[in-house]
């Protein structure tokens, strides 16, 4: 992506694409962000929002918004996203990704393409989904995540999610790569424990990459420990 410092005007209001790394939060991504904006502007303080969390073992899209254009966040929330997931299956670990060790295991000899394919048709559509206990959901002011690093028990509520479609990428035992396009608030952790105890089995997630929100995409995003220099 080629373009001038000069064609963005941070202080009324830009949307702008991150590839967020591995390892980052989101708040990461956006405290970096403004913290080389003021400096570059020679500003103390600018607005700088983000426009849906990414997990840290989560890479790819992340949307900010500065000045004025954090009006837009609550939109850009609410629009489709696409993501490309690599689970494992045969396994589980209790914050559903690699963030925790794998707690138990389980057969998949059993597991084919065929069963994967028809397993993941019930997941197509409007349906329930039990959000994971390490999440940033609030439960009594609290992120859930915090009770759950304290190995604190916690009910996690299921909340309606909406996926469009679920493609197979790749399968080689024991991991599937799937693509997924989903609407606001769907976890694909929480879709990958599910796909693995339909399949009798276990699941968890050991790579996600969110490539596209709406219109915007990955490919068109800034490489953010490179910002810095195109600041320069």
């Amino acid at each position: 992506m080629v373009q001038s410092f000069s064609n963005f005007d941070f202080i009324s209001g830009e949307i702008m694409l991150f590839d967020k790394p591995l390892d980052w939060t989101s708040f990461d991504v956006v405290n970096n962000v403004r913290y080389l904006l003021c400096k570059k502007l020679g500003i103390k303080k600018l607005k700088v929002g983000h426009a849906g969390t990414l997990d840290p073992k989560a890479t790819g899209l992340v949307v900010l918004c500065t000045g004025k254009a954090t009006k837009k966040i609550e939109s850009i929330q609410a629009i489709d996203k696409e993501y490309i997931a690599t689970i494992k299956l045969g396994a589980t670990t209790p914050s559903f990704d690699l963030e925790t060790a794998e707690d138990k295991t389980y057969p998949v000899s059993h597991v084919t393409i065929d069963r994967i394919n028809e397993a993941l048709k019930a997941f197509i559509g409007e349906t329930d989904q039990v959000p994971p206990v390490f999440s940033a959901i609030k439960i009594k002011g609290k992120r859930a995540f915090s009770y759950a690093r304290k190995g604190e028990e916690l009910e996690m509520k299921s909340r309606k999610v909406n996926i469009s479609s679920i493609v197979v990428e790749q399968f080689e035992l024991p991991y599937l790569i799937i693509r997924v396009n989903c609407g606001k608030g769907t976890y694909i952790r929480s879709l990958a424990r599910d796909i693995g105890n339909s399949l009798k089995s276990g699941a968890y997630l050991t790579a996600l990459r969110r490539t596209r929100i709406g219109e915007y995409n990955v490919d068109e995003a800034f490489d953010i420990e490179k910002f810095g220099a195109f600041l320069k």
